[in-house]
């Protein structure tokens, strides 16, 4: 069960329940089993694309943007991107979720509390982290893990990138992930991002003390219609992805932490005054 499918299932399940339809009757007009067209509606199983022009037409569906968007979901659904590659990699299927989400998406903000964003990841300070979260892994493992990572990176590389805002906490930049040479490096590569339109990197500092987001960190992505904005928050269990109420508890937070953060002149000269203590 992807989140590709899951969006396309409640779409599809709330349109037919504006419509006032059974799922009897879907199935019945489809000539579908009954179960199918309800795996279908819990993302369960993909729909295929004519099926869900055939639903739309039914619920008399006839706005054009709509039923393109839909369809598009549709196609993806059953689509490979790049990123799927990776799943059999012994990767999460929560990471490819992210892949997509990333690659969908206009614009992303995030909050960090121990490292820095993925997206925001040189290769060797990637490679780091995933040493010493799993020491088990095999080099293959890493080495397709820090990939994948460095593939997702490529959203920046669009005709019209993704625009990441990032609020990144001080105890991120002072743990020397990799050594004083990768840290030195990555903290070059944020100075460097900084630097550009499509990024908004900022510092939340020490001195801030207690802030709006003890229970860690979170990202919030915003995708075009129908698509609503969808949070995502790791827990001890794996990824979690929001919508609705919970994502905007989470707006309002990221604009504390945005709004208590270092300004972009402070956060350059916090940056630069770290970078030079690691030479």
């Amino acid at each position: 069960m992807t989140l590709r499918a899951q969006w396309l299932g409640q779409i599809l399940r709330e349109m037919r329940e504006r419509k006032g339809l059974a799922l009897r009757e879907v199935a019945e007009y489809l000539q579908r089993n009954l179960a199918t067209i309800g795996r279908c509606e819990q993302g369960i199983y993909p729909i295929r694309r004519v099926d869900a022009a055939a639903m739309m037409d039914l619920y008399g569906v006839s706005d054009k943007k709509q039923r393109e968007a839909v369809l598009e979901l549709a196609g993806e659904v059953w689509k490979t991107g790049w990123w799927e590659q990776y799943s059999k990699d012994n990767v999460w299927s929560s990471t490819i979720d992210r892949a997509w989400l990333e690659n969908r998406s206009a614009s992303m903000r995030s909050f960090s509390t121990i490292t820095v964003p993925g997206l925001l990841q040189t290769e060797e300070y990637a490679r780091a982290l995933m040493l010493a979260a799993d020491r088990h892994a095999t080099k293959r493992e890493i080495e397709r893990w820090v990939d994948l990572r460095m593939r997702r990176q490529r959203v920046f590389d669009r005709d019209e990138p993704l625009h990441l805002s990032a609020v990144i906490d001080e105890a991120a930049l002072h743990r020397p992930v990799g050594g004083p040479k990768v840290m030195a490096d990555q903290i070059r590569h944020l100075l460097k991002s900084a630097a550009l339109p499509h990024f908004d990197i900022h510092v939340l500092p020490y001195s801030v003390g207690a802030h709006a987001s003890p229970g860690g960190p979170f990202t919030l992505f915003k995708m075009s219609d129908p698509f609503p904005e969808v949070a995502h928050v790791e827990s001890p269990a794996g990824s979690i992805y929001l919508e609705t109420e919970a994502v905007d508890k989470l707006v309002d937070t990221y604009d504390w932490l945005h709004e208590h953060s270092l300004s972009d002149e402070d956060t350059t000269v916090l940056l630069a005054a770290l970078e030079k203590e690691l030479r």
